[in-house]
């Protein structure tokens, strides 16, 4: 792989897991509730300052004051405070723009809990909130998970032709230009033939200059390669199918057309027209790249190649070993990764529970002494490979269970596996493991009867 294709396949991988990331923030935002109106969601655009954002606390701030209700008015109060204080630690608008979440949450256990949490998103939010309220209000945060891919499209009719990008919520007109081509007519008599030649030379002329541009639109000049994901062709006539069908139409944007659409108007309104008619194609090409990704992984099983691990232990185990070069996860496994600290000899213990095994306390105590074990940290085992699946030098995908193979994944597989670099044979680990424990329990064993190396018993000498 070059240089720029691996760099924009690191991009995309870091914003897939940017993107995950919010996504989980969304949800326990969103869940989370207070005691009276003491939450604050405040959205801070790029370019907007942080001075003005600071008058504005202050003026709430004075009005909050005359809050009647005692209680109501000292956690209003201190909400606002708090984002004061976060707010001291920006001299400056992040270049993304700044999204804080200031405010006492409820626990299950009906406790208060505060919460401050500001960050700089990955990409700019262009949205201005501040919401005091028994919720966090997270709706904006939507525009974030928006998929930024860009998709070409091009409105061609006889009365002219637009070229425009979609790229999540935000349409673009990359350039737009009128033609007035001859129409067939009756008259001419021994000219018919030269009118007929005239209008199909003006024709082809036409979709050489819409060939033409496009190439300049939508053609990388850097990478020579198409600067979007797909392209959809669009138009009112037959001149999309005669554009695609021509020799002068790049054939590096052929391979990238992924719908062709007919559509009653040209120009902008037939631009509008083409997007709502191709959502459904521009939606499943996300899909198309992962089940690609799954198919892949499946190969290497139905050619039994030994380079694929699936299941929690084994793919741990090829992590551990350095052995995984793609790690494939489902976004909603619901693994759980607990660290374990013994109170007594502060040795900690990794586990992976399901929920089935949460239930059991067994796995909470340790199995020599029987000691309860205490949690020393909780979290999904999605969100901590998230941060620290580089750890292991792997490339990270999660996958979704919304096409076929996803869900054959998820269900047969465990929602969790890999590509390995190299052949590992997990049969023979886990022989060799089990050996090796045998081995310690025995070694313990043998020291524990009260003798020594030299084969005395301490009896012997009235210990």
């Amino acid at each position: 792989m070059s240089e720029p294709d691996e760099k924009a396949a690191r991009e995309a991988e870091e914003k897939q897991i940017e993107m995950f990331k919010v996504k989980k923030l969304i949800k326990k935002l969103t869940l989370a509730r207070g005691n009276g109106t003491s939450m604050i969601s405040l959205i801070v655009p790029p370019g907007d300052q942080i001075s003005r954002v600071n008058k504005m606390l202050s003026d709430e701030y004075g009005t909050a004051s005359n809050i009647k209700s005692r209680v109501n008015r000292l956690s209003v109060l201190g909400a606002i405070t708090s984002t004061q204080q976060r707010l001291k630690l920006y001299n400056k608008c992040p270049k993304n723009g700044l999204v804080m979440y200031c405010g006492m949450v409820l626990s299950d256990e009906g406790k208060e809990r505060k919460v401050n949490i500001d960050f700089e998103p990955f990409k700019p939010i262009n949205t201005s909130l501040y919401l005091c309220d028994n919720k966090f209000h997270t709706e904006p945060l939507n525009e974030l998970l928006m998929d930024d891919e860009a998709f070409g499209f091009i409105i061609m009719d006889g009365n002219g032709s637009l070229y425009g990008t979609v790229q999540g919520s935000n349409k673009e007109v990359l350039h737009k230009f009128s033609v007035d081509l001859p129409k067939k007519h009756g008259r001419g008599g021994q000219s018919a033939l030269r009118f007929a030649r005239l209008r199909l030379e003006k024709r082809h002329n036409y979709v050489r200059k819409v060939a033409e541009l496009a190439t300049h639109f939508f053609i990388d000049q850097s990478t020579n390669k198409p600067n979007v994901q797909g392209i959809v062709l669009a138009g009112s006539a037959d001149f999309k199918a005669e554009l695609a069908r021509s020799d002068l139409f790049d054939p590096r944007l052929l391979k990238a057309v992924i719908k062709t659409v007919d559509v009653s108007y040209g120009g902008e309104n037939g631009f509008n027209q083409a997007v709502e008619l191709s959502q459904d194609t521009l939606g499943s090409v996300k899909l198309m790249k992962e089940k690609k990704l799954l198919q892949q992984y499946m190969n290497e099983i139905s050619m039994d190649t030994g380079k694929y691990c699936f299941m929690v232990d084994d793919t741990m185990q090829a992590l551990d070993l350095g052995a995984v070069e793609r790690l494939l996860i489902w976004e909603n496994l619901d693994i759980v990764r607990y660290e374990l600290r013994n109170s007594s000899t502060s040795a900690v213990t990794v586990k992976l529970l399901n929920p089935e095994q949460e239930k059991n306390d067994a796995n909470f105590k340790d199995a020599d002494t029987g000691v309860e074990l205490e949690v020393a940290n909780k979290e999904t085992l999605v969100e901590w490979m998230a941060v620290h699946y580089k750890d292991f030098g792997c490339n990270l995908d999660f996958v979704t269970d919304k096409s076929g193979e996803g869900t054959q994944f998820v269900k047969g597989f465990g929602g969790i596996g890999g590509i390995l670099r190299w052949k590992v044979d997990f049969g023979q680990l886990n022989e060799e493991a089990a050996k090796l424990d045998d081995e310690q329990d025995s070694d313990s064993d043998s020291d524990g009867d009260g003798g020594d190396d030299y084969g005395f018993d301490d009896g012997d000498f009235g210990f």
